[in-house]
């Protein structure tokens, strides 16, 4: 990679890992903490607190995705870290737990995945492209770790409001990283096809179904997975972050060699696909060890770092698929796509996670993980030859 390459793949990685920041500082403790807040004793509400930000994600993706294509990545990036931060205080002024949801509904308008991930694919080779969309993966990865350690701790310091507060400083931050640091985005060609194409695209879409069902399942994972902690690790809140940061910290280099063979000898299908078949088997272990009243916590890590592992994989190899297939013209769009649907996810997740929870227990969150999985196996297999480097398939099918 050139040293421009590396330069906008790291400095866009790290506004990608803000986005990401301002959803999981609050999964460690959040589901605890809304006991404390007036409705907060509604688990129902509390996963919509953590998944609404999904939801207004997905309203602002695919016009952000366009606008990015129309006038330019860093312009749009910077709307969007602008909302993200008025969310982030709205949030931390809250005394109760709707307004955390209107706070965390104004978080997620800031929808500027799809602008910053196009921005990548644009600032990069094709042969590059997977490398700078495994650092967005990675940083996403690292940010996780960073949050499950930072978490409790800030919570203990700072409180909740605090928590907001600080990711919208961040943002505040981030929007000089993206004028003085982030290199010129290069020209873009004019967009030759409409989002309906896009829509209809067979290929495209697979991958968007892919992205849903993968947010999806980690979202409701951790409206669960704390509790449970807690429950069979006999691990308090505030030392949770001892089991995820080896875990996460595993994961990555884990990750990174399926990856690179994948790319380098042409499986980039097989692993694709293998990495959902581990995917269904660990909601399957999950749904197995909740399903349980006393289990060895070992199984509890064991599984986490197979998620993490199959769910790293996925999170890079799917942007890169994704801006390799669109058309010229209009990753932005197609990743606005992708990104609505990653965005829907993380709301479903959010909402029926706690749904479940309340309603029927936290073993169905899996059940719901393991169907959705299936479904996903079914249709990954079915694809066709992923695109190998310096291929690009644009024909719409």
């Amino acid at each position: 990679m050139t040293r421009t390459e590396i330069r906008a793949s790291t400095s866009l990685a790290s506004i990608f890992a803000l986005r990401m920041l301002g959803l999981f500082l609050i999964l460690p403790v959040f589901a605890v903490h809304a006991k404390t807040l007036p409705g907060g004793e509604s688990a129902t509400l509390v996963g919509l607190a953590m998944g609404i930000y999904g939801l207004t994600q997905s309203f602002g993706q695919i016009p952000f995705g366009i606008a990015s294509d129309k006038y330019g990545r860093k312009r749009i990036i910077v709307i969007g870290l602008i909302l993200f931060a008025l969310g982030s205080f709205i949030a931390a002024a809250a005394d109760n737990i709707i307004w955390v949801i209107i706070g965390r509904a104004v978080q997620g308008a800031g929808a500027i995945s799809a602008a910053v991930t196009a921005f990548i694919a644009d600032s990069t080779r094709e042969e590059h492209r997977t490398k700078a969309m495994a650092m967005v993966g990675g940083s996403i990865g690292l940010t996780f770790a960073a949050s499950l350690i930072l978490s409790p701790l800030l919570y203990e310091w700072i409180g909740m409001g605090g928590i907001f507060a600080l990711t919208g400083i961040l943002s505040v931050l981030a929007i000089f990283v993206v004028i003085y640091i982030v290199p010129a985005a290069p020209s873009l060609p004019p967009a030759q096809v409409s989002i309906r194409e896009i829509l209809a695209h067979g290929e495209l879409m697979r991958l968007n179904f892919g992205v849903f069902a993968l947010h999806l399942t980690q979202m409701a994972m951790f409206v669960v997975v704390p509790s449970a902690l807690i429950q069979f690790a006999q691990l308090p809140l505030a030392e949770h972050w001892k089991i995820y940061l080896p875990v996460v910290i595993a994961s990555f280099v884990l990750m990174l060699p399926p990856i690179f063979i994948g790319e380098k000898r042409g499986k980039s299908k097989q692993v694709f696909v293998a990495a959902i078949a581990l995917l269904l088997l660990v909601q399957v272990g999950m749904w197995l060890v909740l399903s349980q009243t006393q289990v060895h916590w070992t199984w509890l890590v064991g599984l986490l770092l197979a998620f993490f592992v199959a769910f790293n994989i996925l999170e890079a190899s799917q942007p890169s698929l994704v801006s390799r297939i669109a058309p010229p013209g209009s990753k932005g769009a197609a990743l606005g796509v992708y990104n609505t649907l990653q965005a829907l996810g993380l709301f479903c997740g959010g909402a029926l996670g706690g749904w479940l929870t309340q309603h029927v227990g936290g073993a169905s969150v899996f059940v719901l993980g393991s169907a959705l999985c299936v479904v996903w196996l079914i249709i990954a297999a079915n694809m066709k030859n992923l695109p190998r480097r310096g291929q690009v398939q644009a024909a719409v099918v």
